[in-house]
This record gives structure tokens, sequence and C-alpha cells, in this order.
């Protein structure tokens, strides 16, 4: 069994699904799409992150570093071409801007760590909600998770971009899940290639056949589109989405504003953003926009 490193696991929410969820983010992406809103899910690996607006300036860390992979000199801080991920930094660093991003969890510790919310899950309708980076990436460790949480009576949503082998999902993830949100982000291929690093034909694919389960008494499955302004957001991409939904027969979807915070994560994790910042990509989505793209699936009969 593959085991993921978790990035975190959220307490409390309420934007993940229905009621009042925890939310277990995984470490690992298939797609690298340009404007990821959680940069530091997509490698699967550890990472050191650093954020600059809490460091002190102690110093501390550039003297404990073996690798001298630390200077102010450094346009990230941290010159991650030399830094062996010893993590030295992080466990002396007294105001904690060093951090390791992605830490091993076992079945047994997710459970042990959401167990104790289930009250607030049964009262609200409510539940654990799976999400990343990609869950669907482990699929043999995700559904022992899924089981065990199922088993004991927790409501479990599967927050995935769709890229997964359709095999593996349906033997191992599939059995023990309550509610799938499933991201559509762009229709044209190429400009999936573009923005997303790979094509959209399996994910395309695998919604077919979820819809198809759904409609059979299956996993209820909802699409969702995130709205990145003049990339996913346009008439002729939220067109084609709504199309392909309506084809198939869905009546609901679900838009997700953009706001511009990944660029500060892409920041600790000493990446620079590859969209350009212009005014658009510094805002947060307005209102009006939202509702614009709200007007072009409700004219396919699709409910925002």
């Amino acid at each position: 069994m593959k085991h993921p490193l978790i990035l975190e696991i959220k307490g409390n929410a309420l934007d993940d699904g229905p009621g009042i969820r925890s939310v277990v983010f995984f470490k690992g992406c298939p797609l690298s799409c340009t404007w990821c809103h959680n940069p530091e899910s997509k490698r699967t690996g550890a990472e050191i992150g650093f954020d600059a607006k809490i460091c002190v300036e102690c110093d501390t860390c550039v003297d404990v570093c073996p690798e001298k992979a630390l200077s102010r000199n450094n346009p990230f801080f941290i010159d991650r071409s030399v830094c062996t991920l010893c993590f030295q930094c992080a466990d002396t660093c007294p105001s904690g801007a060093l951090s390791c991003i992605g830490k091993p969890m076992t079945v047994d510790e997710i459970v042990a760590a959401v167990i104790c919310d289930k009250p607030f899950y049964d009262n609200s309708g409510g539940g654990v909600t799976l999400s990343g980076g990609e869950p669907a990436l482990f699929t043999e460790f995700t559904g022992a998770l899924a089981k065990a949480l199922k088993t004991r009576g927790i409501h479990i949503l599967l927050e995935t971009c769709g890229l997964f082998d359709p095999g593996r999902f349906f033997d191992w993830v599939y059995p023990w899940l309550d509610m799938i949100y499933y991201d559509i982000k762009l229709m044209d291929p190429n400009a999936h290639i573009r923005h997303c690093g790979v094509s959209n034909e399996r994910i395309l694919h695998n919604f077919k056949t979820l819809q198809k389960r759904s409609q059979e008494s299956g996993v209820p499955v909802l699409p969702r589109t995130p709205l990145i302004p003049g990339i996913t957001d346009t008439t002729d991409n939220l067109k084609g989405i709504a199309g392909f939904l309506a084809s198939l027969g869905v009546t609901q979807a679900s838009l997700l504003p953009y706001h511009p915070l990944w660029r500060e994560k892409n920041l600790k994790i000493g990446i620079a953003a590859n969209l350009p910042h212009n005014e658009s990509m510094a805002q947060w989505y307005e209102k009006q926009d939202i509702e614009r793209c709200r007007s072009v699936f409700e004219a396919s009969g699709i409910c925002i």
C-alpha cells in the first residue's frame, strides 16, 4: 500500500460538503494547474516552507543549516537546490516561520484525529471530506481510510480532479463513499494540457462513468468548476462545460470563485507565479462575475 503524506486535517470546516466536517488534505496531485490554490499539495514528497511574514530574523536557522542553504540574499530565503530536507532549521525556528510541509500518518492516526468530532458530524449532517492534492492518487490507502471511517458511521465525501485509474478507484474507494465533488476545469483539450499539464480525456470519461452510476442509484456526484479569470471563466469554456454536463443529464453544478491567496502559498514553497500578476489575478472574484458565470449554466438547465 502506497502511503501518502498528509498536509493538514482541518476541523470545523463548512465549505467542503454538507454540515460540519473535518477535511483531510492529501499531498500529491497528477495535475499541475497554473493557478493551483493549494500549490503545496502538488508534490508527493515533503517540502520545506518559509513564511516571511512571521519570521523574526533571528537567523538561528542560518547557523544550524549544515548545507548553508539559508540566506537573506536568496530570492526565497532557501536555496532548494542544495537543501537536503533535514528540517533542522524548522526544528529550531522559534517563530514557526520554517516548517515541514507534509507528514506521514497511518489510517488509525487519521481516524483518531477526527473521531472526536463525530457528535458534530451527527448533529449537523456532516462528516469527513478527503481532499488534496488528489486522494484518488493513493487508491488503497484512501479506500482503507474511507472504509475505517464509514464503518464508524461517518459520512465520507471525496474531492477529486478526476484523473485516476477507474478500475482501482471502483474497487478500492467507491464502495465507501457517500458523495463526490468532481472538478471539471477546461473543456478544450489543448487548453487543459497548457494550464493543467495533462489531457482532460480520462477526466471527462471518468465523469461520464460516475454520472451514469449516480443515475443508477450510485454515489451522488457534484461537478465543480473553479472560476479563473480569463482561463476557465470565459463564456466559451463555461458553455462547453455546461453543454457537456447537460448532455449527461446533470441538473446541478457548483462554481468555485477565484481568490488570490495561492500566490502567497507559492512564495512559501519557493515557486514564482507562472501567471501574470495583473489586476484580475490580484483581486477576489466579484459578485457580478459569479452571476455572469451562473447564468451560462442556468441557460443549459443546470442549477448552481
